[in-house]
C-alpha cells in the first residue's frame, strides 16, 4: 500500500473563497505574509481541532502534511507543515519556501538525513525521502499546478536556485 493511501491524502477542488485565498497567497506579498504567519495560525487550528483540520485546509482547501526531519547541525527533530503533491500512490514535496530565494531548512535536513516521518490527520508513517528523478520531477511540477497555482509563480520568482523535489516512500 502506497503512502498516499496509507494516509488517505488527496486534494479536493477548492471552493470560491479558497480559490481567492490561494490567488492572494501566490502573490509576492501574500506569500511573504503566509511565510511569516501561517505556521502559528496552523498550529492553533490543529490544536483546536485535535489534528482534524489545518489552516491551509480550511482557508485554501490545501491539505497539510507534517514532515518531521532531523536537524542536520543540531540533531534535533524538527516538524514542518507542508503541502504535498500526490505522485502515483506516494507523495512528493517541493522545496519552494513560499517563493523566497533561500532553500528551506527541511530540504537541507532531508539531504543530510533522508529518514523522516510524516503525519496527516493523526496518522503517522516513517518515510525515506529521495530526490525525484527527472521524469518524476516533471510529473510533480505539472501536477502541482492543479493543486496550488502558487507553485508555478513561486518558481518564476526564484532565480539562481533549483526547487528541490523529494519523493517520500514508506520506510
Amino acid at each position: 500500500m502506497g503512502l498516499a493511501t496509507q494516509l488517505d491524502y488527496r486534494h479536493r477542488s477548492p471552493n470560491l473563497l479558497q480559490r481567492v485565498v490561494q490567488k492572494f497567497a501566490s502573490t509576492r506579498f501574500g506569500a511573504w505574509t503566509f511565510s511569516k504567519l501561517l505556521r502559528h495560525v496552523d498550529d492553533a487550528v490543529t490544536t483546536v481541532t485535535r489534528g482534524r483540520h489545518s489552516a491551509p485546509g480550511l482557508l485554501a482547501g490545501l491539505h497539510v502534511l507534517d514532515l518531521t526531519t532531523t536537524g542536520r547541525k543540531s540533531g534535533v527533530r524538527r516538524t514542518t507543515h507542508l503541502i504535498s503533491v500526490p505522485l502515483l500512490d506516494t507523495l512528493a514535496l517541493l522545496g519552494t519556501n513560499f517563493g523566497q530565494k533561500s532553500t528551506p531548512a527541511w530540504v537541507l535536513n532531508l539531504e543530510a538525513e533522508p529518514r523522516a516521518s510524516v503525519r496527516f490527520r493523526n496518522k503517522d508513517v516513517d518515510v525515506v525521502a529521495r530526490p525525484a528523478t527527472e521524469s518524476e520531477r516533471a510529473t510533480v511540477m505539472e501536477n502541482s499546478a492543479g493543486i496550488y497555482g502558487g507553485y508555478l509563480k513561486y518558481q518564476q520568482r526564484i532565480s539562481g536556485r533549483t526547487v528541490r523535489v523529494f519523493v517520500l516512500e514508506p520506510a
